[in-house]
């Protein structure tokens, strides 16, 4: 099997937006080949958000026909290729849990090491190790109410109602509480 060139343009760098632009022009080996690589931390997000790994799997069978339907919409000069493919996976995830019948469970989600990528290499590898710590680090830097509400927002899909009902706390105090937390770590995620 002769793995694809870069376009003029991509960069070798990222050998997921290589196979992402080849399943766009309708390229099914590519599309396995995108499968093996992105599949694991895809289904991370998936379970992650659901705490359910027969829920997580049917969801990932939903984001890869996503992405096989709208592959022609990804844009490299825009987001990266696991980016775009996460940014499906948790939008899938979310709508799933929030869909009605759903029994969501409410239990806490910390953030932990990803599962495993066998696609990536040891620089990839450090440079995402680096990053989940300067990640973690920032975290840590906001109080425990802001810290929790982020986390619950961002790995349950909870929404500013729901957060505000489990929190006894007025609507307008979460917005601002969580909207202030986002500020702080951007900034600190900046320096």
């Amino acid at each position: 099997m002769l793995e694809t060139l870069p376009l003029p343009g991509e960069t070798a760098a990222d050998p997921l937006a290589a196979q992402l632009l080849e399943v766009a022009r309708g390229d099914r080996d590519a599309f396995e080949r995108l499968y093996r690589l992105a599949s694991p931390r895809l289904f991370a997000i998936c379970i992650r958000v659901l705490s359910d790994r027969a829920e997580a799997e049917d969801v990932l069978q939903d984001v890869f026909a996503t992405i096989w339907h709208k592959a022609d919409q990804f844009d490299p000069g825009r987001a990266g290729a696991m980016a775009w493919m996460s940014m499906i996976a948790r939008n899938r995830a979310i709508d799933r849990l929030r869909s009605p019948g759903h029994a969501v469970r409410r239990t806490a989600v910390e953030l932990g090491d990803e599962l495993p990528d066998s696609g990536a290499s040891p620089v990839d590898e450090a440079e995402a190790s680096d990053e989940r710590e300067r990640l973690q680090h920032c975290l840590q830097k906001l109080d425990d109410r802001r810290r929790g509400l982020i986390r619950t927002a961002f790995f349950e899909g909870a929404t500013y109602e729901e957060l505000a009902s489990r929190s006894g706390a007025p609507l307008g105090s979460v917005k601002s509480w969580i909207r202030r937390g986002l500020l702080q770590l951007r900034a600190c995620l900046e320096t």
